[in-house]
Protein backbone atom coordinates (compact mmCIF):
# COMPACT_ATOMS: atom_id res chain seq x y z
CA UNK A 1 0.00 0.00 0.00
CA UNK A 2 1.27 3.32 -0.87
CA UNK A 3 0.35 6.81 0.88
CA UNK A 4 -1.67 7.81 -1.63
CA UNK A 5 -4.09 4.74 -0.77
CA UNK A 6 -4.70 5.33 2.57
CA UNK A 7 -5.86 9.22 2.78
CA UNK A 8 -8.70 10.97 2.02
CA UNK A 9 -9.02 12.64 -1.13
CA UNK A 10 -9.38 16.06 0.25
CA UNK A 11 -9.20 17.99 -3.22
CA UNK A 12 -12.25 15.25 -4.49
CA UNK A 13 -14.81 16.55 -1.71
CA UNK A 14 -13.87 20.46 -2.39
CA UNK A 15 -14.37 20.03 -6.21
CA UNK A 16 -17.75 18.47 -4.75
CA UNK A 17 -18.55 21.27 -2.50
CA UNK A 18 -17.88 23.37 -5.46
CA UNK A 19 -19.99 21.83 -7.98
CA UNK A 20 -22.53 21.72 -5.93
CA UNK A 21 -22.46 25.65 -5.14
CA UNK A 22 -21.43 26.96 -8.58
CA UNK A 23 -22.97 24.70 -11.09
CA UNK A 24 -20.47 22.27 -13.41
CA UNK A 25 -20.59 18.80 -14.43
CA UNK A 26 -23.92 18.25 -13.45
CA UNK A 27 -24.21 19.93 -10.12
CA UNK A 28 -27.27 21.84 -9.25
CA UNK A 29 -25.47 24.75 -8.63
CA UNK A 30 -26.12 27.63 -6.15
CA UNK A 31 -28.94 28.35 -7.76
CA UNK A 32 -30.24 24.81 -7.54
CA UNK A 33 -29.50 24.96 -3.61
CA UNK A 34 -31.34 28.52 -3.46
CA UNK A 35 -34.66 26.99 -5.26
CA UNK A 36 -34.36 24.30 -2.33
CA UNK A 37 -34.12 26.58 0.47
CA UNK A 38 -36.99 28.82 -1.23
CA UNK A 39 -39.08 25.31 -1.46
CA UNK A 40 -38.11 24.65 2.03
CA UNK A 41 -38.95 27.79 3.26
CA UNK A 42 -42.25 27.96 1.54
CA UNK A 43 -43.46 24.81 3.76
CA UNK A 44 -42.40 26.23 7.15
CA UNK A 45 -44.75 29.35 6.14
CA UNK A 46 -47.16 26.83 5.06
CA UNK A 47 -46.85 25.16 8.32
CA UNK A 48 -46.41 28.50 10.79
CA UNK A 49 -49.82 29.64 8.78
CA UNK A 50 -51.55 26.50 9.19
CA UNK A 51 -50.14 26.02 13.09
CA UNK A 52 -51.52 30.45 13.80
CA UNK A 53 -54.88 29.22 12.14
CA UNK A 54 -55.29 26.38 14.86
CA UNK A 55 -54.16 28.44 17.65
CA UNK A 56 -56.31 31.08 17.07
CA UNK A 57 -59.54 28.62 16.73
CA UNK A 58 -58.63 27.11 19.78
CA UNK A 59 -58.22 30.62 21.24
CA UNK A 60 -61.92 31.07 20.41
CA UNK A 61 -63.16 28.10 21.46
CA UNK A 62 -61.61 28.43 25.22
CA UNK A 63 -62.75 32.68 25.12
CA UNK A 64 -66.63 30.91 24.21
CA UNK A 65 -66.30 28.74 26.69
CA UNK A 66 -64.79 31.06 29.15
CA UNK A 67 -67.37 33.48 28.93
CA UNK A 68 -70.53 30.52 28.54
CA UNK A 69 -68.69 29.17 31.95
CA UNK A 70 -69.28 32.89 33.67
CA UNK A 71 -72.91 33.32 32.83
CA UNK A 72 -73.48 29.76 34.15
CA UNK A 73 -71.39 30.93 37.56
CA UNK A 74 -73.72 34.09 37.51
CA UNK A 75 -76.70 32.69 37.28
CA UNK A 76 -76.35 30.53 39.54
CA UNK A 77 -74.02 31.67 42.15
CA UNK A 78 -75.61 35.29 41.25
CA UNK A 79 -77.18 36.33 44.75
CA UNK A 80 -74.99 36.77 47.42
CA UNK A 81 -75.52 35.36 50.68
CA UNK A 82 -73.73 36.98 53.50
CA UNK A 83 -73.28 35.45 56.82
CA UNK A 84 -75.26 36.46 59.93
CA UNK A 85 -72.24 37.88 61.77
CA UNK A 86 -72.01 40.58 58.34
CA UNK A 87 -75.17 40.83 57.72
CA UNK A 88 -75.93 43.28 60.29
CA UNK A 89 -78.85 41.49 61.84
CA UNK A 90 -78.45 39.40 65.08
CA UNK A 91 -75.57 36.72 65.50
CA UNK A 92 -77.24 33.66 66.09
CA UNK A 93 -73.90 32.24 67.65
CA UNK A 94 -73.88 35.27 69.60
CA UNK A 95 -77.21 34.51 71.12
CA UNK A 96 -76.78 30.90 71.58
CA UNK A 97 -73.46 32.09 73.61
CA UNK A 98 -75.78 34.89 75.44
CA UNK A 99 -78.37 32.42 76.56
CA UNK A 100 -75.55 30.45 77.91
CA UNK A 101 -74.62 32.38 80.03
CA UNK A 102 -77.62 33.77 81.51
CA UNK A 103 -77.76 30.04 82.69
CA UNK A 104 -76.98 29.41 86.50
CA UNK A 105 -74.21 26.45 86.23
CA UNK A 106 -70.39 26.88 85.64
CA UNK A 107 -70.77 24.35 83.13
CA UNK A 108 -73.23 26.51 80.76
CA UNK A 109 -70.19 29.34 81.30
CA UNK A 110 -67.74 26.95 80.52
CA UNK A 111 -69.47 26.63 77.42
CA UNK A 112 -70.17 29.64 76.39
CA UNK A 113 -66.60 30.81 76.85
CA UNK A 114 -65.87 28.16 74.75
CA UNK A 115 -68.11 29.06 72.01
CA UNK A 116 -67.09 32.55 72.34
CA UNK A 117 -63.28 31.10 71.72
CA UNK A 118 -64.53 29.14 68.17
CA UNK A 119 -66.18 32.35 66.72
CA UNK A 120 -63.32 34.19 67.68
CA UNK A 121 -61.23 31.91 65.70
CA UNK A 122 -63.80 32.15 63.02
CA UNK A 123 -63.45 35.77 62.57
CA UNK A 124 -59.97 35.58 62.78
CA UNK A 125 -59.96 33.27 60.06
CA UNK A 126 -61.48 35.64 57.96
CA UNK A 127 -59.47 38.28 58.41
CA UNK A 128 -57.19 36.35 56.74
CA UNK A 129 -54.87 35.42 59.79
CA UNK A 130 -53.37 31.82 59.39
CA UNK A 131 -52.20 28.97 62.13
CA UNK A 132 -53.40 26.46 64.43
CA UNK A 133 -55.70 27.99 67.10
CA UNK A 134 -56.92 31.30 68.20
CA UNK A 135 -53.15 32.07 70.01
CA UNK A 136 -51.07 31.49 66.64
CA UNK A 137 -53.63 34.09 64.66
CA UNK A 138 -53.36 36.63 67.47
CA UNK A 139 -49.88 36.63 67.61
CA UNK A 140 -49.68 37.77 63.84
CA UNK A 141 -51.71 41.08 64.50
CA UNK A 142 -50.65 43.90 64.76
CA UNK A 143 -51.56 46.41 67.98
CA UNK A 144 -52.56 49.22 65.48
CA UNK A 145 -55.35 46.65 63.58
CA UNK A 146 -56.74 45.34 67.01
CA UNK A 147 -57.79 48.12 69.19
CA UNK A 148 -58.91 45.07 71.44
CA UNK A 149 -56.29 42.82 70.67
CA UNK A 150 -55.85 42.84 74.52
CA UNK A 151 -59.04 42.00 76.22
CA UNK A 152 -58.74 38.86 72.87
CA UNK A 153 -55.92 37.81 75.01
CA UNK A 154 -57.26 37.93 78.22
CA UNK A 155 -60.14 35.97 77.30
CA UNK A 156 -58.16 33.30 75.20
CA UNK A 157 -56.17 32.67 78.46
CA UNK A 158 -59.28 31.73 80.53
CA UNK A 159 -60.45 29.65 77.80
CA UNK A 160 -57.19 27.92 77.44
CA UNK A 161 -57.32 27.39 81.09
CA UNK A 162 -60.68 25.90 81.12
CA UNK A 163 -59.60 23.60 78.15
CA UNK A 164 -57.14 22.24 80.09
CA UNK A 165 -58.21 21.94 83.41
CA UNK A 166 -61.74 21.35 82.67
CA UNK A 167 -64.53 21.11 85.97
CA UNK A 168 -61.54 21.39 87.90
CA UNK A 169 -61.16 25.02 86.74
CA UNK A 170 -63.05 26.99 89.95
CA UNK A 171 -64.99 29.61 86.88
CA UNK A 172 -66.90 31.91 89.08
CA UNK A 173 -69.80 33.72 87.82
CA UNK A 174 -67.92 37.25 87.59
CA UNK A 175 -64.80 36.12 86.13
CA UNK A 176 -67.20 34.29 83.20
CA UNK A 177 -69.32 37.55 82.83
CA UNK A 178 -65.87 39.74 82.48
CA UNK A 179 -64.23 36.80 79.94
CA UNK A 180 -67.56 37.14 77.66
CA UNK A 181 -67.88 41.18 77.88
CA UNK A 182 -63.93 40.94 76.30
CA UNK A 183 -65.25 38.83 73.40
CA UNK A 184 -67.93 40.87 73.31
CA UNK A 185 -65.92 44.26 72.74
CA UNK A 186 -63.53 42.42 70.26
CA UNK A 187 -67.05 41.05 68.29
CA UNK A 188 -68.62 45.13 68.77
CA UNK A 189 -64.98 46.05 66.78
CA UNK A 190 -64.90 44.06 63.87
CA UNK A 191 -68.94 44.38 63.53
CA UNK A 192 -69.48 40.51 64.04
CA UNK A 193 -72.67 41.36 66.87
Amino acid sequence: MNGQESQANVEYFFRLLYDLLFGGHGGAGFSGLAALAAKIWLWIIAVGYALSVIGLVVIVYCLVRLFELREHEEHAYGELVLAPESAGGENPRWTHIESLMAGDSPSQWREAILEADIMLDDMLSRQGYSGEGVGEKLKQVEASDFATLQEAWEAHRVRNEIAHSGSRFDLSETLARRTIARYEAVFREFHAI
